[in-house]
């Protein structure tokens, strides 16, 4: 072969492949169709500004909307609501007289490339675990009281509701797959809300020095439970807890991205500001880029 074609031809062969190398970057980096987002208060935001939904105190700074504005994708709906639980991706959710949002998988259509759920904790009673583990510790701040209330008895009742919400988590898995059989669906776990290396900050916080440990081994185990339904139903996990940690209740305002009981940024009672969405949003996105 001459010189002249042997250099056209390896000029050709190397645009080509140049070519099919931008094309598969070009299909790894398109943003996915419509993303929707299902979930709790973790994942509505409230209080955090702007509220754009009062009924269900949804913020556009929660994860899901930083997620859309970081991926551009090419529709957005986010029906998560404050109190959320598996029960509600199939009813409307109601306060009291109101029904202040519809079936939360409503919103999932066949178009979707996209969708998150974050959901589970309110299953488990989120807001009375909290309510009940504050009142105990007024009477043993140093012992363990709220173990001892959910573990009376030689049973533990927020294990056994953990292990009773998995194959709802499933359930609702399926139900996305179904209604949606071309998008990415993933499950988003819950940020480190207590010390993952001390006993707490009592009376900071009104949780007990003996019952953090127990209280964090059930939100691991919440956590764990949420992974393994995502592993068996087709759905990708993202931890949000790991690099979330150092950033609980207990640390100084500017470090903390979970708030406490009376929250010192705009935040629901041990919830994530807006650090903490942010820092789940990113969490997300590093999931979804690989």
């Amino acid at each position: 072969m001459p010189n002249a074609v042997r250099a056209r031809a390896t000029v050709a062969v190397g645009g080509a492949l140049l070519l099919a190398v931008a094309t598969a970057n070009a299909a790894v980096a398109a943003p996915p169709g419509k993303y929707v987002s299902l979930g709790d208060s973790y994942v509505s935001g409230p209080l955090i500004p702007d509220q754009v939904n009062l009924g269900c105190l949804r913020s556009d700074q929660n994860y899901p909307s930083l997620t859309a504005a970081a991926e551009g994708v090419s529709g957005f709906a986010d029906v998560s609501c404050g109190a959320a639980t598996t029960d509600d991706m199939t009813q409307s959710q109601a306060d009291g007289p109101i029904v202040v949002n519809g079936p939360q998988l409503d919103a999932v259509t066949s178009d979707d490339g996209l969708v998150t759920l974050g959901i589970g904790g309110n299953d488990i009673g989120f807001i009375s675990i909290i309510a009940t583990c504050a009142g105990e510790s007024l009477t043993n701040p140093f012992g363990s009281p709220c173990t001892a209330h959910y573990t009376a008895g030689g049973t533990d009742q927020l294990a056994a509701a953990i292990d009773a919400t998995a194959p709802k988590v499933g359930a609702v898995l399926q139900a996305i797959h179904q209604r949606a059989p071309y998008a990415k669906v993933l499950v988003v776990g819950y940020p480190d809300i207590l010390p993952e290396y001390s006993n707490g900050c009592w009376p900071l916080e009104p949780i007990a020095y003996g019952d953090v440990s127990y209280l964090r081994s059930t939100e691991k185990r919440l956590n764990s439970m949420l992974a393994e339904e995502a592993a068996a139903n087709n759905a990708q996990y993202v931890d949000t807890y790991t690099s979330t940690i150092g950033h609980d209740v207990c640390q100084a305002p500017g470090t903390k991205w979970i708030e406490g009981l009376v929250p010192l940024a705009p935040a629901a009672p041990f919830h994530p500001n807006a650090q903490g969405e942010a820092a789940m949003a990113r969490a997300l996105e590093a999931d979804l880029g690989s």
